[in-house]
């Protein structure tokens, strides 16, 4: 028992010490995006990654420094154990007030166990997301409004709580889209309680929505797609009003193709293998998705 205890606490340890690594690598990164920040012209040249899921983390810094922001106000929807999230980078190394909302079980006991969550204001919605309740949820906790930045990815109903947000309630927004709806679908997942897209369908399909949904639906709250992460898996988004501000050449929002080429293998067949969608033709033409165009739920194959 005595010496569970103690290799518990030395790989604890040893985490956190490999986590101060990727930090110290993180602020080298900053450094060298702050000599060169009016020269960057293409999303992928601040491409880094710390904590975030793929390289969430560089594009975060460099839209925050352009944007002149140092003390960030955030919401995350979406972060599993907070390990590897969007914000965690920020609340190691900024001045931060922040909300955090996921079912995880003992969120926050889990957080902090790797890391101090005293040294700024953190907040924890230890629980499901959904429409209905996403803004009663944000007022509930004083998030509702003048944020810097909010970050989505609950693999599911994501375009109708994103629907559901009052316009340009942030200064920069990065949701999670689906690239396997390709460049020219307007879709997404019907507006499902409870949705889970394993559970919905075999192939885990169908979830969130189409970047081309995105960016019509953030058009209308404000917000200009400026590029997505290395993956093409998550879009930035930014206030319109503030474009002027980044360096960036902010892409042809009609040409899609290159955001949706698939990098990355998380589709299942009927055996839960897991296969490209090539394998998967056959199935996923049957599988309903909403047509927002149309306004109904059709078979894949009819949108």
């Amino acid at each position: 028992m005595i010496k569970k205890i103690i290799r518990k606490i030395i790989d604890r340890l040893f985490a956190r010490k490999f986590d101060d690594i990727k930090i110290q690598k993180g602020i080298l990164f900053e450094k060298q995006l702050e000599k060169n920040l009016k020269n960057i012209k293409n999303l992928d040249e601040t491409y880094f990654k710390v904590f975030s899921q793929d390289t969430e983390d560089g594009i975060i810094q460099y839209l925050l420094k352009s944007l002149s922001i140092t003390n960030v106000k955030f919401v995350e929807i979406g972060t599993q154990d907070y390990s590897e999230s969007n914000t965690r980078y920020l609340l190691e190394t900024m001045r931060c007030d922040g909300l955090i909302i996921d079912p995880y079980p003992k969120l926050e006991e889990k957080i902090k166990s790797f890391m101090k969550i005293w040294t700024n204001n953190l907040k924890i919605y230890n629980d499901y997301i959904e429409a209905k309740n996403i803004n009663d949820v944000l007022e509930k906790y004083t998030f509702e409004k003048n944020l810097d930045f909010f970050s989505i990815d609950i693999d599911s109903i994501d375009y109708w709580v994103l629907k559901s947000l009052k316009p340009k309630i942030s200064k920069i927004l990065v949701l999670e889209y689906n690239p396997y709806f390709g460049p020219n679908k307007n879709i997404c997942a019907p507006n499902i309680d409870s949705f889970d897209r394993f559970d919905y369908h075999y192939t885990g399909f169908c979830w969130g929505a189409s970047l081309k949904a995105y960016i019509k639906l953030m058009a209308n709250k404000g917000y200009t797609f400026i590029g997505t992460n290395r993956l093409n898996c998550n879009a930035f988004f930014i206030l319109s009003e503030l474009c002027e501000k980044i360096s960036i050449n902010i892409p042809n929002q009609e040409d899609l193709l290159k955001y949706t080429n698939v990098k990355f293998k998380v589709l299942k067949n009927l055996n839960g293998k897991l296969v490209n969608i090539d394998e998967l033709k056959n199935e996923i033409d049957s599988v309903n998705v909403y047509d927002l165009d149309k306004e109904k739920v059709v078979p894949y194959k009819e949108t």
